[in-house]
């Protein structure tokens, strides 16, 4: 199954220890709390950010 989206937590700007073919189409949103800290708000404002973008799969707008 393909991602819709992936948060990565910690700070950290990188892909790496991801496979790279699930993440074609994801979405990602970088958050530099640690993933211990993590909050409900901070999930639901991700969610939020995620549900304004304009999935176009690979294509490209002219």
């Amino acid at each position: 199954n393909e991602l819709d989206l992936l948060i990565r937590t910690g700070g950290d700007h990188r892909i790496s220890n991801f496979l790279l073919y699930h993440l074609a189409y994801t979405e990602i949103q970088f958050s530099d709390t640690l993933w211990p800290d993590f909050t409900e708000k901070e999930f639901i404002k991700c969610l939020e950010e995620f549900s304004k973008t304009e999935r176009r799969f690979g294509k490209r707008t002219i």
